[in-house]
C-alpha cells in the first residue's frame, strides 16, 4: 500500500492555509492513502488552530522560529516516522497548484526518478520583475553546473521525494533547503526529474528574505558552502594553484629583470612572490585535509541513513519526531 504525506511548512499562514488545504487532492492515481502534515515553524498567529479546523492529519510544532530549512527537515523526519512511501512538499501560501501533485508523483511511481521538482516557468511569472527573473535564471544555471543536474527551477519548493531519497536528505543550511538539497542529491547520484507545474495568483510577498541583495548573498553563500563540502579538493586546489601561479609569475618577472641586469630595486617582488607561493601551497594542503574530512562526512551520512532506516524498522513512535494529531 502506497502512502503519501503532503507536508506544508508554515510560518504565520493562518490567512492562506485554508486555501492551500482546500487545493490539495484527496485522491491520486497509484496512491492508496493520503495524509497532510503541517509543520508550524514557531507561528505567532492562529496557524495551528486553522490547521486543526482544516482537518490536517498531523501537526509538528517548533517552539520557536527556526527557519524554512529546519521546518522542511522536521517535516521529512516526521513523514518518514509516520510511514510515508512518498513525501510531497508544498508552501503554506498556496503558491503551487495542488492539482499538479499527481504530475509530481508520476515519475516516482513509475520508478524513473527519486526526486521530482516542479518547474514554475519563472520567465512566465507576471509578479516577478525582470531583474528577479534574471537572477533566478543565473542562480539556477549555477546550481545546475555545480550539481550536475538539469533542474530549470532550482528554487521551487514544490517537490516530491521517494522514501529512499527522503532518508538520504541531510540539510545543514539555516537559510533554505531548495538549493542545498539539489546539490546534495546531485552529488549522491540520485535521479532528479522535473515537470511543469502551475501556480496560483500571488497571495503575499515572500518572507524568506528582506531584499533581493540579501537573497543573493545567502544563496551564493549556500552554493559555495555546499559545493565546498562535497568537492573540497577542487575548490581549495583551484584557489591554491591560482595564488601559487600568481607568485610564480611575479618570481619569473624578478628573474627576468635580474638576468637582464636591471634587478636592483625589485627585491620586494621576490619577497611577495615567495609569500604567495607559500600561501598557495598551504591552501592546496588545506584542500587535501578537507578532502579527507569530506570522506569522513560521507561515511557519517551513510551511518545516519542506516540509523534512520533502523529506527523506522524498529517502529519508533511518531511522537519522537514531535508529531501529534490535531485533536491531541
Amino acid at each position: 500500500m502506497n502512502k503519501l504525506i503532503i507536508q506544508i511548512p508554515c510560518l504565520n499562514e493562518a490567512e492562506t492555509l485554508p486555501a492551500t488545504l482546500a487545493d490539495l487532492p484527496r485522491h491520486v492515481p497509484g496512491i492508496d492513502q493520503i495524509e497532510i502534515l503541517v509543520v508550524d515553524d514557531g507561528s505567532t498567529d492562529d496557524t495551528v488552530r486553522v490547521a486543526q479546523a482544516g482537518g490536517v492529519h498531523h501537526i509538528v510544532r517548533l517552539r520557536r522560529h527556526k527557519g524554512l530549512a529546519a521546518a522542511f527537515m522536521a517535516g521529512i523526519d516526521a513523514a518518514l516516522k509516520l510511514g510515508a512511501d512518498f513525501v510531497v512538499n508544498t508552501d503554506g501560501d498556496n503558491q503551487y497548484a495542488g492539482a499538479d501533485i499527481p504530475k509530481l508523483l508520476a515519475p516516482l511511481l513509475s520508478g524513473e526518478a527519486d526526486i521530482v521538482i516542479g518547474d514554475r516557468n519563472i520567465q512566465a511569472l507576471e509578479h516577478l520583475s525582470p531583474s528577479r527573473k534574471r537572477l533566478q535564471w543565473i542562480g539556477s544555471w549555477v546550481v545546475r553546473q555545480v550539481s550536475n543536474t538539469n533542474v530549470p527551477d532550482t528554487t521551487s519548493g514544490f517537490r516530491a521525494y521517494t522514501r529512499e531519497a527522503a532518508l538520504r536528505m541531510t540539510i545543514v543550511s539555516e537559510f533554505s533547503y531548495t538549493l542545498e538539497s539539489i546539490i546534495q542529491a546531485g552529488k549522491k547520484r540520485l535521479a532528479i526529474a522535473h515537470v511543469p507545474v502551475s501556480t496560483n495568483p500571488l497571495t503575499r510577498e515572500s518572507r524568506l528574505f528582506g531584499s533581493v541583495w540579501t537573497y543573493v548573498k545567502a544563496s551564493a553563500a549556500t552554493i559555495v558552502r555546499i559545493y565546498a563540502m562535497y568537492e573540497p579538493l577542487k575548490v581549495f586546489a583551484l584557489i591554491g594553484l591560482t595564488v601559487f601561479a600568481l607568485g610564480l609569475a611575479i618570481s619569473l618577472r624578478f628573474l627576468y629583470y635580474y638576468l637582464t641586469g636591471t634587478g636592483l630595486g625589485h627585491l620586494q617582488s621576490l619577497i611577495l612572490s615567495a609569500v604567495l607561493m607559500i600561501v598557495g601551497f598551504q591552501i592546496a594542503l588545506i584542500g587535501l585535509l578537507a578532502d579527507v574530512t569530506a570522506a569522513n562526512r560521507k561515511l557519517i551520512e551513510d551511518l545516519l541513513y542506516r540509523v534512520r532506516t533502523m529506527e523506522l524498522e524498529t517502529g519508533d513512535e511518531p511522537a519522537a519526531a514531535g508529531v501529534r494529531r490535531p485533536d491531541a
